[in-house]
C-alpha cells in the first residue's frame, strides 16, 4: 500500500528529511494513512513518540555507539593513543561511554584534562569540538547565531526580483520565494560547537569538550543544563534539535571558582591529580621519545621535588613535558646545575616561584634529582 502524508504536511516522508525528528515540528504530520487506516507517525526504534527516540539514540541507520568491554579495555585504547591513564581515570571514562554522561575532570592547569577529550576523539574517529569558555561567552559564540549579511543581502535580492516581476507584468513577489519565512531557514543558521555537537549527523559522535567552565559565568552554566540533560538545543526560530546519537562530553574546570551543584549533576566527576613518579617517568618516555630514560626519570624527579616546594603555580604534567623536550633539544643525557638553572623557565612560569627555587639552592634540586631517579 503506498503511504501518503496527512493532510497539510508537505514534507513527510522526504528522504533525508531531519525535521521529522523534531517534537511539534510544523512539517512532523499528525497521523499517515496507509490504505485509508490512520496511523501515528513512527520514530526511530519503532516508538511514536520522538523525545524517547532521540534520547534513545535508536535510529537503526546509525552505527551502535562504541561500548568499551572493560576498564582495562579503555587503558589500553588510551595508552595505543598516547595518554597514560590511572585507573580512577579510566573507569570515570568507560562509565562515560557506557552510561552516555558528560564527565567533569577537574584539576590543577597542566594535569591532561584537555588531553583526554582529544585523545578520546581520536579513538573513537569522532569530532573533536572545543568550546572555550570565558567570562562573558554567549549563546551567539557557544551554541549559534544567525548569518545577518548573507539574511540581508537575500531580502536585497528577493525585493530586486519582486520589482523585475512587477515590471514585467506579472502579479507582485511571483519571483519572490517567501523571503520573511526564509531568511530564518537553516542556511542562514551558524551553528557553534554546542549545536554543532547535538546535530552532528550520520558517523561517529563527536567529542564536545567544554574546555575551563570555571572561566565563563553563572548564566552560562545554567544555559548548558538543558543540553547536558536532554541533549538538546533550542533555536526559536526553528525548535528544538535533538541528538539522535548524544555526543562524547568533556569538561574541564581549574576550580578557579566552584562549579554549580546542579551541572555537577548531571555529570559523573573525577579529580585528575598530579601522576605519581613512575608514572610520570611512563609519561615523559612516551610523549618525549627524544629524551634519554635516565634524563626522563631525572626530570620527573625534579619535577616532583618542585612540587613539594609550595610554590604558586606547581608544575604539571605539561612542563615536565616541555622541560624534558627542551633538555634533550640541548643535547642533555643528564641534568646538571647549570643547565637546570637557565632552563628554569620552562617549567615554572613566574618569576617569584623561580626565585623560591634558586633560593633554596639549585644544586641540592639536581642532587635529589639524580638520586631519586637513580
Amino acid at each position: 500500500m503506498p503511504v501518503v502524508a496527512a493532510p497539510g504536511c508537505r514534507w513527510w516522508p522526504r528522504p533525508g528529511c531531519r525535521w521529522w525528528l523534531r517534537p511539534g515540528c510544523a512539517r512532523t504530520p499528525v497521523v499517515a494513512r496507509v490504505g485509508g487506516e490512520r496511523r501515528p507517525p513512527r520514530y526511530p526504534g519503532g516508538v511514536s513518540d520522538p523525545t524517547l527516540a532521540t534520547r534513545a539514540g535508536a535510529d537503526p541507520a546509525r552505527p551502535d555507539p562504541l561500548t568499551p568491554p572493560d576498564v582495562d579495555a579503555v587503558a589500553a585504547a588510551l595508552e595505543e593513543h598516547g595518554y597514560i591513564a590511572d585507573e580512577g581515570l579510566a573507569t570515570s571514562i568507560f562509565l562515560a561511554l557506557v552510561l552516555h554522561r558528560p564527565l567533569l575532570l577537574e584539576g590543577e592547569a597542566g594535569v591532561g584534562k584537555t588531553e583526554v577529550a582529544k585523545v578520546l576523539s581520536a579513538w573513537t574517529g569522532g569530532d573533536l569540538l572545543r568550546l572555550q569558555c570565558y567570562e562573558g561567552i554567549d549563546v551567539s559564540q557557544a551554541v549559534y547565531e544567525w548569518d545577518y549579511a548573507r539574511q540581508l543581502l537575500h531580502l536585497r535580492a528577493s525585493e530586486v526580483a519582486g520589482e523585475r516581476a512587477a515590471s514585467n507584468g506579472r502579479p507582485d513577489g511571483a519571483a519572490a520565494a517567501e523571503p520573511t519565512d526564509a531568511v530564518y531557514s537553516e542556511r542562514f543558521l551558524v551553528r557553534r560547537p554546542l549545536l554543532q555537537a547535538i546535530d552532528h549527523g550520520d558517523g561517529p559522535p563527536p567529542v564536545l569538550l567544554i574546555d575551563e567552565v570555571d572561566r565563563a559565568d553563572d548564566e552560562f552554566e545554567a544555559f548548558l543544563l538543558e543540553i547536558l540533560s536532554e541533549y538538546a538545543v533550542t533555536v526559536p526560530e526553528l525548535g528544538t534539535f535533538h541528538a539522535a546519537v548524544p555526543p562524547r562530553v568533556i569538561i574541564t574546570s581549574n576550580r578557579t571558582r566552584d562549579v554549580h551543584d546542579a551541572l555537577k549533576r548531571r555529570c559523573l566527576y573525577h579529580w585528575v591529580p598530579h601522576p605519581d613518579f613512575e608514572r610520570e617517568v611512563a609519561i615523559v618516555r612516551l610523549r618525549a621519545p627524544q629524551a634519554a630514560p635516565v634524563l626522563a626519570r631525572q626530570v620527573a624527579a625534579a619535577v616532583e621535588a618542585l612540587r613539594g616546594m609550595q610554590l604558586y603555580k606547581p608544575p604539571g604534567v605539561a612542563e615536565t613535558i616541555d622541560w624534558a623536550t627542551a633538555l634533550a633539544a640541548l643535547g642533555r643525557a643528564t641534568i646538571d646545575e647549570r643547565t637546570l638553572d637557565v632552563t628554569l623557565g620552562t617549567v615554572l612560569k613566574y618569576q617569584e616561584d623561580q626565585n623560591r627555587v634558586r633560593a633554596a639552592g639549585i644544586g641540592e634540586l639536581v642532587r635529589a634529582a639524580v638520586l631519586r631517579g637513580a
